[in-house]
């Protein structure tokens, strides 16, 4: 895709989102490449506006000259029936988190998906795909879920505290995936699942600050096993940091939460972004958070527009 712009202005519209990182990890790789990017959170909360309103905010955000959006939590869904067009992607996952505004239309991608895969791929190489418990079929495990299967994975177990909703995930991602095995249900048959499964994906809270401790038995884990975490505050959730304590090849939070916001930058401005200067942003804007949040004994999860939003 070729663009052309003397300037971008981007925005990311959620609830809560004031906090996020997205606008200082775009600004920042935009200035180390010599381009001029603004980036502003655009929070339905501090608006009084409801999450329907996400259309009216797209139509604003075009009038107003900004070259797309970042789209998260509760609009992911509701943005859909807003867009001229939707990449396929995004168009099998019923969700987008990254809008294109061009000449007045609107363009829908979902980098959620794209960010972990991309991570997953450079984070752990080779990681054999058999067969994988992934906990959480939310909205972050949904796009998960497709990475996997997209990189390959053969047999997906999906495991939720509400085991209805990881059932019917698990059908309709079979129904996109007709040659892979696809199974949900509730977190009771772990015991029985985890020790069969060359790798384990954390895609619940369990971990952030405000949610400590695992989403499972972590005993279960053996040096066989790869573990993959999506929560990036802290970085060494407690999987993390007892999976390497195991012997376990392990992909940290942070893998996608840059892996997603590169994808967008690329989207974006047309440029490829480098994904480790930004994940060395990405570390040092964390590690920076946790210091004040101890300091002041009190903050907010920090925000992307995709996994943790």
């Amino acid at each position: 895709m070729s663009i052309r712009a003397e300037s971008y202005l981007l925005g990311l519209i959620g609830e809560g989102v004031l906090p996020s990182l997205s606008p200082a990890l775009h600004e920042r790789e935009a200035d180390r490449q010599g381009l001029r990017l603004l980036y502003r959170p655009i929070d339905l909360l501090e608006l009084g506006l409801a999450p329907t309103a996400v259309g009216d905010l797209l139509e604003a955000a075009a009038r107003m000259g900004f070259n797309g959006l970042n789209v998260t939590h509760p609009c992911k869904q509701l943005v859909l029936p807003f867009l001229d067009e939707v990449s396929e992607d995004a168009r099998r996952l019923g969700a987008v988190n990254t809008v294109l505004i061009r000449d007045g239309g609107f363009i829908g991608h979902n980098t959620d998906f794209s960010g972990f895969g991309g991570a997953f791929a450079t984070g752990l190489p080779n990681a054999p795909v058999g067969r994988v418990v992934q906990l959480g079929a939310g909205g972050a495990g949904s796009a998960v879920a497709y990475a996997l299967l997209s990189a390959g994975v053969q047999h997906l177990d999906l495991v939720d505290m509400d085991g209805g909703r990881a059932v019917s995930r698990a059908e309709e991602l079979q129904g996109l995936f007709p040659d892979r095995t696809v199974s949900g249900g509730g977190i009771g048959g772990l015991d029985m699942l985890v020790p069969g499964a060359d790798g384990l994906v954390n895609c619940t809270p369990m971990g952030m600050k405000e949610h400590p401790g695992a989403s499972f038995d972590l005993e279960l884990l053996t040096p066989h096993h790869w573990v993959a975490d999506i929560v990036y505050r802290p970085i060494e959730t407690e999987l993390v940091q007892h999976a390497r304590k195991r012997g376990c090849l392990v992909l940290d939070g942070g893998r996608m939460a840059v892996g997603q916001a590169a994808d967008a930058f690329r989207l974006f401005t047309g440029r490829d972004a480098d994904a480790d200067h930004m994940r060395t942003h990405f570390l040092d804007m964390v590690e920076r958070e946790g210091s004040a949040t101890a300091a002041t004994s009190h903050g907010t999860q920090p925000l992307l527009s995709g996994a943790a939003g």
